[in-house]
This record gives structure tokens, sequence and C-alpha cells, in this order.
């Protein structure tokens, strides 16, 4: 077994873009891409490009329907009549050119990944692109239109007959990866994500389980608005270790949203760089241990693209890279001076946030205690070692 970290990575990435104005902004891309290199955290060798994902691949989650009316929709002038019927058109996710091709693309670099890590070639592989983890069977939902996430689990459990741990750490929760395998108990979907409460997409509840066999095999951690970082950990610590080291799986995948930083425009966890360091470090320890290392890792959501993404995914590369970041290590001068004249916010000087810099949260004890409820629940009916 390798010891290396596969970057699946192409520039075709980029054309996975909505609109000017859309949250979802491949530009972060970039910026990570030119950070990790002014760290020196990647280079040419680490790079792995990826390829296209099949219509019998994308069948493996998605409805053939659905996959003709994404590539009609992606060449044709004007709007698909029947594109609202799948989700696509909408102000969430809209149509672009040749839509099937750059989703495809992405899809097939999680494919990919899992290919360099099933065959031995690489120990951990990352696709920073991936993470589209609110795509369904039939319809295009959430900025997400092919759902790589799923797609990749499908393609494990047809090629390789793994059992298949799924973490994702988005502040969303990951809804169309949970549906896909409901019934499944080869497949163990984890998600820690902010109360559907006041989020999309409103699900992620503590009850939702699992259905026939598969029941057991969901198991939910939806946090309360301005969680912290402790809170967060504790959650984290908590759960993850107890339902991996319970599930025994083959290969761990993991979605790697960023969203829950309290920089984030769009959700309402309040947690600093700090648990970014802690999430991929905790994935890679138990893959280590359970599954001799394999480990795929994609991105998600992230949309504080300025202070956020880029250190977020910067820290996720390291750990799983198996390379080192000091607490106060400063971000490259030559980075900011890049990008502090493109972005409208003050760019933030050191990997990590410092100690105290945010305001503390006024229901700070309330919301920890309404956390450690949560994780008692979620932990009743998760499988055990």
């Amino acid at each position: 077994m390798s010891s290396k970290a596969a970057f699946i990575y192409s520039d075709e990435y980029l054309n996975y873009y909505f609109n000017d104005d859309h949250p979802f902004n491949q530009k972060r891309l970039v910026m990570t891409m030119d950070l990790l290199r002014g760290l020196n955290l990647l280079a040419e060798e680490h790079i792995e490009a990826p390829r296209q994902a099949t219509n019998d691949e994308l069948s493996l989650v998605h409805d053939p329907l659905y996959i003709k009316a994404v590539k009609e929709a992606g060449h044709t002038d004007g709007e698909l009549a029947i594109a609202a019927s799948y989700g696509l058109g909408t102000e969430d996710t809209p149509t672009f050119k040749n839509m099937h091709e750059a989703t495809a693309l992405i899809v097939g670099g999680t494919i990919r990944a899992c290919e360099l890590v099933m065959s031995g070639q690489y120990r951990h592989a990352v696709n920073l692109a991936g993470g589209l983890h609110h795509g369904f069977r039939g319809r295009a939902s959430g900025f997400c239109v092919y759902n790589d996430c799923s797609v990749a689990i499908a393609y494990l459990r047809k090629h390789y007959d793994a059992k298949v741990l799924y973490i994702d750490t988005d502040a969303h929760h990951g809804d169309g990866v949970q549906w896909a395998f409901y019934d499944d108990p080869n497949v163990l979907t984890l998600s820690f994500h902010e109360t559907g409460k006041y989020l999309f997409p409103g699900t992620g509840n503590i009850t939702e389980r699992g259905d026939g066999q598969g029941y057991g095999f969901s198991v939910n951690v939806p946090l309360d608005a301005f969680t912290e970082d402790e809170s967060w950990l504790d959650a984290y610590y908590s759960v993850l270790p107890t339902v991996a080291r319970g599930f025994k799986p083959d290969v761990i995948v993991t979605q790697n949203g960023c969203d829950a930083h309290t920089f984030d425009p769009l959700t309402h966890l309040s947690a600093s760089m700090r648990i970014y360091q802690e999430i991929p470090k905790l994935a890679r320890a138990l893959a280590d241990e359970l599954c001799e290392g394999k480990l795929i890792a994609t991105g998600g959501g992230g949309y504080d693209i300025w202070r956020v993404v880029p250190r977020a995914w910067s820290l996720l590369w390291a750990e799983l890279s198996g390379q080192q970041v000091e607490h106060n290590i400063p971000v490259p001068n030559d980075w900011i001076k890049k990008y502090q004249p493109l972005s409208p916010v003050q760019l933030a000087p050191t990997l990590l946030d410092p100690e105290g810099i945010f305001p503390p949260i006024p229901r700070r004890n309330e919301i920890t205690t309404k956390n450690k409820n949560t994780v008692e629940k979620a932990l009743l009916y998760c499988p055990r070692g």
C-alpha cells in the first residue's frame, strides 16, 4: 500500500460555472491551488488528472432520463421546456453551457480518486471539485447537478464490493447521499450539519436512521445554530469513532464542505479554522486503523472564498498528504498581494484563526447542552464495535 496522496485536478473543473452572481464560485479552486503551491504543500508529482464519468457510471445513481435532460439543457439556446421538472434552470441550480460535460468530469474525478486508492497506487486521494452531495437520482438541487459522492460510492460497491463509510461535515445536510443509500446496510452515511430548522435542505433530523436492512446505517448529528469549535468537535469526536469502529468499513469517503466557519455567508454556525485541521486528522487516523488507510476526500460547500475555503482545504490536503503545518504559519505575502486587491474583505494573515478573535456567543451553554443531547440520541441507534 502506497503512502502517497493524490490530488485530482484539471483546469477544466472551472467550466462548472453558473454565473457571475452565483455563490458557488470555482475561483476558490484556483485560490486553493495557488495557496498550496505558495506554502510548498503541492507539487506536480501529486497531481492526477480526472476523467469523464461514463453514462453507465452516472446511471449507477442517476436516472437515464435525467442524464438526457442535463445533456440537452447544456446544449440548448434558451430554457429547455422540461428543465424545471428536473430541478434545472432554478435560482439555485441554473443551466449553463456544456453542463453535462463539466459535471461528468467532476464525477469522473471522484471515481478516479477511488480507482487510485483501491488499486493501492495511493493511500489517500483528494478531489476538491467534488462533494456535490445534494444531487438526486432524477433532480438537481442545491448547486449540484450530478452527485459525485453517490456515484463514487455506488462505483465502490459495484466494482470492489466495498463497505463504505461516508462522512459529511458540510454545514448543509448530505441529503442526496443519504437518500441514495437509505436502505443499504453496506453504506453508512454520517452527516454533521447545522439543524435544518433554518437552513437548506431542511433534512438531516436525528430520526432519519435508514430503512429496512439499512436501518441504523444513516446517522445524523444536527447541530444548533451558532455552534462553536468546542461543541462541534465534541460531537465529531464522540460520534465518528464509535460509528466507524462499529461499522468496520473497507474504505472511507469524506465530504469536506467548509461552510461551518463563522465567516460563511450562507450558514449560521460559528466554527473557526481549528475544526478544519481536526476533521481530516481523525478521519485519516480511523482510515489507517480500520481500512489500511483507504480514504477518498471531496470538497463541497464553502462560500467565503476569500478567507475560509483556501485555508480550510489547504489544511485538508496538508493532513492527508502527511505534511504538518505550524499553528501560526503565515499565509504567503505573494498570495495576499495577488488576491487582496480582488477581495471585498481583509484576507487572513495566518493559516489558522488566532485564538479569541471571534466574539463569544450569548447562548453558548444552551447550545452546548442541546448538542450534547443530540449526540446522545445519535449514538443510541448507530453501529457499535
